[in-house]
């Protein structure tokens, strides 16, 4: 029962992620990997998967809400540290984060802890209404860095940092790092794995 949840939570995010991309749209569904990059497996990797929502168990904008988000990412770390993989963070709508209704970061994971509990890529942060109504706002090639606890609700947990910039904008834990460090969150419903 409880892998068969799981599977519909992670089922649910990939077609709430495909829904919410037009073709052509940034966040639109990558190409799929090559056969030769999928059948070759890397040696003596660490596999760390989740998918699910959270929440910061605060309201950090000061709004009345109690903050959270939506996930799912998958990393295959190699023994060297390279890694394979992608990372999505976002708000679809129907819940607030940090007076945002519509974010996401997005990009694919190009390192990783070897213990599997970090990873590191460079994304795509959109914002809808960040710097006015109906104002959409691109930032390409973030870096950004992830760390997570495996487990389920209210055992597992999730760090999203973006590296460089928005440092000091509302939900930063850390102002004055150069960083926007949010507060690590909890997982409401999914799970978080590391093989």
């Amino acid at each position: 029962m409880q892998r068969s949840l799981q599977y519909t939570v992670v089922v649910a995010a990939a077609l709430g992620l495909a829904a919410c991309a037009a073709p052509g749209d940034t966040f639109a569904p990558p190409a799929a990997i090559s056969s030769d990059r999928a059948a070759a497996p890397l040696a003596h990797a660490i596999q760390v998967t989740g998918g699910g929502t959270t929440t910061f168990g605060a309201d950090l904008d000061g709004d009345g809400d109690i903050d959270g988000s939506h996930f799912g990412f998958t990393a295959v770390i190699a023994a060297d540290g390279s890694a394979q993989g992608h990372f999505t963070c976002l708000m679809a709508g129907n819940a607030n984060f940090l007076g945002l209704h519509l974010m996401a970061v997005q990009g694919p994971v190009t390192s990783g802890a070897l213990d599997g509990r970090s990873f590191r890529g460079t994304a795509t942060v959109k914002v809808l209404n960040a710097f006015g109504p109906g104002v959409q706002s691109i930032f390409r090639n973030i870096p950004f860095l992830v760390t997570v606890t495996p487990g389920g609700p209210g055992v597992a947990t999730l760090q999203l940092t973006v590296l460089g910039v928005f440092d000091g904008v509302a939900g930063d834990v850390a102002p004055g790092n150069g960083n926007y460090e949010l507060a690590r969150e909890t997982l409401t419903t999914g799970q978080i794995t590391i093989h």
